[in-house]
């Protein structure tokens, strides 16, 4: 299945050149000419990579990528017609991979989405290489608290813990994930899936009810720790 990448251009000179030259490349373009279209669309489709320019009707570049950076991971790079250096650093601060100023190469275009989605396609192998080891072991364990995988349970010190099923998944995850400081954006796609609505409190409330469960001292945390301005870290 050919990758799918969201073209969001007002320019419709500059879409049908772009839609044109990657489909030649072998990928399945979806366009979007203003800033409220290319969130349904982002939304809809969850697009491998996203073209995203700058100067929109509606909401702008920057809203747009803000937006759907809380949501998403996938890769976006901008395009802009401006050169201040301001306008890189706010498109990367809210989100954006990477940037390219118009007018533009084709050929320099075309070579970054390979190197963004060939990097992307790396990221998600790991993590299916990682997955499928996980899914052949029958259990998980960190010291005294173990998760047995055939049977859906966690056990700390023997004892099964009652655990409601998004607990689970997300323990599951942590312990998947050791050492890792996860945000809670990730946290939400990964446990929660791409179509959940709710927003990030819900990894919050969750995550204090795991600590009241796992942890000696739930005020004081030393399984699941707070990393400030990062998210969360499973210590084990």
């Amino acid at each position: 299945m050919p990758e799918k990448i969201l073209i969001v251009e007002d320019e419709k000179a500059l879409q049908e050149t772009l839609a044109y030259n990657l489909t030649r490349e072998g990928y399945e373009p979806v366009v979007a000419g203003d800033g409220n279209t290319a969130i349904a669309k982002a939304r809809e489709l969850h697009p491998d990579l996203i073209l995203l320019d700058i100067m929109l009707p509606g909401k702008d570049g920057f809203e747009v990528c803000r937006i759907l950076r809380q949501e998403m991971n996938t890769p976006i790079l901008m395009l802009t017609a401006r050169e201040e250096e301001i306008d890189r650093v706010v498109g990367l601060e809210v989100g954006a991979d990477d940037y390219m100023t118009k007018p533009f190469s084709m050929r320099e275009l075309i070579a970054r989405v390979k190197a963004m989605l060939r990097r992307v396609r790396l990221i998600r192998e790991e993590v299916q290489t990682t997955e499928k080891i996980e899914a052949e072991k029958e259990e998980l364990r960190s010291n005294n608290l173990v998760i047995d995988l055939k049977r859906r349970e966690a056990m700390l010190d023997g004892k099964v813990l009652d655990l409601k099923p998004k607990e689970y998944d997300l323990l599951l995850y942590f312990m998947q994930h050791q050492a890792r400081a996860l945000s809670r954006d990730a946290l939400l796609e990964q446990v929660w899936g791409w179509d959940f609505t709710g927003d990030s409190r819900t990894v919050d409330v969750h995550i204090r009810w795991l600590r009241e469960k796992i942890e000696t001292d739930p005020s004081n945390p030393t399984r699941i720790v707070t990393v400030r301005g990062a998210g969360y870290r499973f210590e084990g």
